[in-house]
């Protein structure tokens, strides 16, 4: 069956659903790698990607955007000469009441009757003003940096705004 779409499950609604070992079959989160790049180099610039809305974040759209950023980073920079941080991750389980649908389907289906759902995936509740995203990188990719995270912002289902936290003189002077 097909997943339902993902603005089915933005809303932060009801208490956290996060026991796992009361629920059997839980999927595994797509997003595996949550810092990735040079962790050892002392970059000059860093930036946050900022949440303006409270939400949850499936898994998935965590893990495209840091393949949206892990492409435009390694292709133009290298992996040694940026740093990647996700914040937030999914412990929230999303339940989903599968229907059938089709032709013959109102004598297989009982319709809502224990509509509980079982669980197909996983979210990160994001709060507004929780920082998702920390990226850092040297002044002459900055303006990359900032690209790639504005790009990766399109990927969530919240308005996001970029803060520059470490060297705000030194962007100033780059035109960020």
């Amino acid at each position: 069956m097909a997943r339902k779409p993902a603005r089915m499950y933005t809303k932060i609604s009801g208490p956290a659903y996060t026991r796992r070992e009361f629920m059997g079959g839980v999927p595994y989160p797509k997003i595996t790698t949550f810092i990735q790049g040079n962790q050892k180099k002392d970059f000059e610039i860093e930036m946050r990607l900022v949440a303006e809305e409270s939400c949850q974040i499936r898994h998935i759209a965590l893990e495209a955007a840091r393949i949206s950023i892990n492409r435009k980073m390694t292709e133009i920079t290298g992996s040694e000469n940026y740093f990647l941080h996700i914040r937030p991750y999914p412990h929230q389980v999303i339940r989903e009441h599968k229907m059938a649908t089709g032709a013959g389907a109102d004598r297989i289906s009982s319709g809502m009757r224990a509509a509980f759902g079982r669980p197909v995936g996983t979210a990160a509740r994001v709060h507004s003003n929780d920082v998702i995203m920390v990226a850092r990188s040297n002044p002459d990719q900055a303006k990359k940096l900032r690209d790639a995270l504005h790009k990766a912002s399109f990927k969530l289902p919240t308005p996001c705004r970029i803060e520059i936290t470490k060297g705000k003189e030194l962007a100033g002077r780059l035109g960020l």
